[in-house]
């Protein structure tokens, strides 16, 4: 077979006996009726799980915060989206026509949140097993040889520890706007260092990767003074 949803399967290394709950794990809330956002909730949850037990047995070495960070960089919208490309999952998403119309089959966040549906789909066609070695396959190079990144401290974390180290209050993060549709939202967060007088803002897709843009631009403030 040579249709998208068989290749997306090959790839996947993972074949479902429930073809339908496939199908459900690819329809986007835009598409009406029945979607993927419970399933993305169940995948999501099964993905941090097995990638946490897999850092935890290969990296006995790292700490927590090491540990943490190193997930982060391996699961989240980019990294997701990036794993999705290479399944070609795009083309075998179901969009409502406006999705469809302003090219969603290729949005970060909805490629990301497909690919942990279709993890969801594979744990309710044939159990933790099958999703963990389905999420392994796709993720065992990462694993093998993470990325430095992964380890290195996020900008929250070190706009942080910096301020601990001046014995200064930590930074306050507001959200001060949140545009888009429901499935699109862009959040516009600031980050203020009262005792510094610097305050920076930070604009994404998520909350927590505006903040961390916002605490970014913070700490090239505090370089540059």
């Amino acid at each position: 077979m040579s249709d998208p949803l068989s290749r997306l399967q090959t790839a996947l290394g993972y074949r479902f006996r429930n073809t339908p709950l496939l199908w459900l794990a690819l329809t986007h809330r835009s598409a009406g009726g029945n979607n993927n956002e419970r399933l993305e909730f169940l995948g999501d949850a099964l993905l941090n799980a097995v990638i946490s037990a897999e850092l935890f047995a290969k990296y006995p070495q790292l700490e927590e915060g090491a540990l943490t960070r190193l997930r982060a960089s391996l699961v989240n919208q980019g990294a997701l989206a990036a794993v999705a490309q290479r399944l070609n999952l795009g083309e075998c998403l179901r969009l409502g026509s406006g999705e469809l119309k302003s090219g969603g089959y290729r949005r970060s966040s909805i490629l990301a949140d497909a690919l942990e549906a279709v993890y969801g789909a594979v744990y309710l066609d044939n159990g933790f097993e099958s999703v963990r070695a389905a999420i392994l396959h796709l993720f065992e190079q990462q694993l093998i040889a993470p990325a430095s990144s992964g380890i290195r401290k996020d900008s929250k974390t070190q706009l942080q520890e910096a301020l601990q180290a001046r014995d200064l209050p930590l930074p306050v993060y507001t959200v001060e706007l949140v545009t888009g549709e429901a499935h699109q939202q862009v959040f516009h967060v600031s980050c203020l260092v009262e005792a510094l007088h610097v305050h920076a803002r930070g604009v994404a897709g998520s909350r927590r990767s505006a903040e961390q843009e916002a605490a970014r631009n913070v700490l090239e403030l505090l370089d540059d003074g």
